[in-house]
């Protein structure tokens, strides 16, 4: 994509235009990381963009943003302009067209994402102080940080985000407006937060990006559920690292690349613990995953995760204490716990989670070298019955098939059984004959 964007810029200066790489990828060219993505800031408006690149097509068009498509991809050219009253906290309610680049700079979120480069020479065009920011490694806001909030809430959370990605500090003036300014967060739609809190999960720095959103008070106003975890004891035999909370900031240091999922599954593993913390003998959290699955559902649903992912979120804090036992599984019953959807992520959180706490990797061993010796058709095994087969040779379909067929696929899982035969005649045994005679498809 930067061949792409210079040949942008470059057809765009060859037109008596100005242009320049602009953003997040100047940022990260200067700090020596691969930008994700390049964008392109231009004195064109929008109209002479899809002149000169024809097939192109606006994807904002009020704000005079252009998709110019390449091969290999796609780059989002945008006109200068500064930006008018933001009356919804998130969108200006007008844009005004500018020929100076200044002016395009003065409207956007930090410093640090202020920068221009001349493609072609790679001169630095910085009016915000930018670089000096970069270099001292601070997240500041451009000009007033209580105006840049007020423009758009989400910028709280991508202050957080690009301090946790690059390991920076956020400059004080713009950590106390954020503090300021906390309560405004729950103005922001469900899906922005659900996704800035994800990338903060999975770019790099999520223990450090947490830590912010304590400190910011964001993490109360989203996540009362996890703040909740602070101070909450936990029996030192095993969690020698100390409470719910420093467990889960342990535990969310030790990400390598995780997906979402993952993520959100290791962040909640534990937030079942809080509310059912009691001191017996020894301290106790009877019923920690039921609450945790309960919890998780409604934090989930609050931000409207999909159902697949919910599904799978919710599984991981479902499932996370059952590796303790796998030991003494019957084989039926390990099998059916490493088929689980994405056990991998099942698998990677427990890891993470013995790290955090005792550091012991029996179970995780055992698990997987499971995983390696069985092979996928005894994971998997095509079934020898199915509910049609039942009602085939007689019986009746109603709430004892479920328990019919999860019986013969524990038989069959164990190798008590390996034919269809073999199968019916289980039933009968288990469950008397059928009602009426059939005759089951051959």
């Amino acid at each position: 994509m930067e061949t792409l964007a210079r040949q942008v810029a470059g057809s765009l200066r060859g037109a008596g235009h100005q242009a320049y790489l602009v953003g997040g990828c100047v940022r990260d060219l200067l700090l020596g990381r691969p930008p994700k993505d390049f964008d392109v800031s231009t004195d064109a408006p929008p109209e002479r963009i899809v002149e000169l690149f024809p097939g192109s097509g606006k994807v904002g068009a009020h704000f005079g943003v252009v998709l110019v498509r390449g091969s290999g991809g796609h780059v989002e050219v945008a006109t200068f302009r500064s930006d008018r009253d933001y009356t919804d906290g998130r969108r200006p309610s007008s844009v005004r067209f500018e020929t100076d680049p200044r002016q395009d700079v003065l409207r956007r979120d930090f410093t640090i994402n202020g920068l221009m480069m001349d493609p072609e020479t790679g001169e630095i065009l910085d009016f915000v102080d930018g670089r000096a920011d970069l270099e001292k490694g601070l997240v500041r806001a451009i000009g007033d940080p209580e105006i840049r909030f007020r423009e758009d809430r989400l910028r709280m959370l991508r202050a957080v985000r690009f301090a946790a990605r690059l390991r920076f500090a956020i400059e004080p003036a713009t950590l106390a407006a954020i503090r300021r300014h906390r309560g405004a967060i729950a103005d922001v739609s469900a899906e922005r937060v659900r996704d800035e809190l994800a990338r903060i999960l999975t770019e790099g720095g999520a223990r450090y990006g947490f830590e912010l959103l304590d400190a910011t008070g964001l993490v109360e106003n989203l996540l009362p559920e996890v703040a909740a975890m602070k101070g909450v004891a936990q029996p030192p035999e095993f969690h020698p690292e100390g409470d719910v909370w420093v467990h889960t900031l342990l535990l969310l240091e030790k990400f390598e690349r995780p997906t979402a999922t993952l993520a959100w599954g290791a962040l909640l593993h534990d937030v079942g613990k809080p509310p059912t913390f009691r001191v017996a003998e020894r301290i106790r959290f009877d019923g920690h995953v039921e609450e945790g699955v309960r919890l998780a559902h409604g934090i989930l649903g609050r931000l409207r995760f999909s159902r697949e992912d919910q599904e799978q979120v919710e599984a991981l804090v479902e499932n996370h204490m059952r590796f303790k036992d796998a030991h003494r599984m019957k084989e039926s019953t390990l099998k059916r716990f490493l088929r689980l959807p994405r056990f991998a992520e099942h698998l990677e959180l427990h890891r993470l989670d013995c790290l955090a706490s005792s550091g012991r990797l029996d179970n995780y061993e055992f698990v997987r070298r499971k995983l390696t010796e069985l092979p996928e058709e005894e994971l998997k095994p095509a079934p020898l019955l199915t509910g049609r087969d039942l009602i085939a040779v007689g019986y009746t379909p109603g709430p004892d098939f479920s328990k019919i067929l999860a019986a013969v696929d524990d038989a069959q899982l164990e190798g008590r059984i390996h034919s269809r035969e073999e199968a019916l005649q289980l039933v009968g045994e288990l469950f008397g004959p059928p009602l009426r005679p059939g005759n089951i498809r051959q």
